[in-house]
């Protein structure tokens, strides 16, 4: 079965710092692009950070030097650690994961359920 789940929302303080977890499932015979979007209310989903083919990563400039992503290419589980967190990076947190599975015969992409966080004294 193919599954993206994401793990490690919650409320935290300005200032703070979260670590979010990835996980794709086994269904998945090749991974080619993980991602971390988020979505805001009343805002549309942005991405936030990327890693391409396990090596290249990208982040958007708010992400720049507060968030880091990693990925663990054997277990095909990405994290990202977010520091020096502010009330506007309050956001359901997506994880999109681009690959081939037993079920396509081409890379398709697969979306995680979302994590809450909620950045607030």
């Amino acid at each position: 079965q193919v599954q993206v789940v994401e793990s490690g929302g919650g409320l935290v303080q300005p200032g703070g710092s979260l670590r979010l977890s990835c996980a794709a499932s086994r269904g998945f015979l090749s991974v080619d692009v993980m991602a971390w979007y988020r979505q805001a209310p009343e805002k549309p989903r942005e991405l936030v950070a990327s890693i391409t083919n396990g090596t290249h990563i990208y982040y958007r400039p708010f992400a720049k030097g507060r968030f880091t992503l990693s990925r663990d290419i054997g277990t095909n589980t990405m994290y990202l650690e977010m520091t020096s967190l502010k009330p506007e990076d309050t956001a359901v947190y997506y994880c999109l994961v681009t690959g081939v599975t037993t079920h396509s015969g081409s890379a398709e992409d697969y979306w995680g359920q979302g994590t809450l966080i909620t950045v607030s004294s």
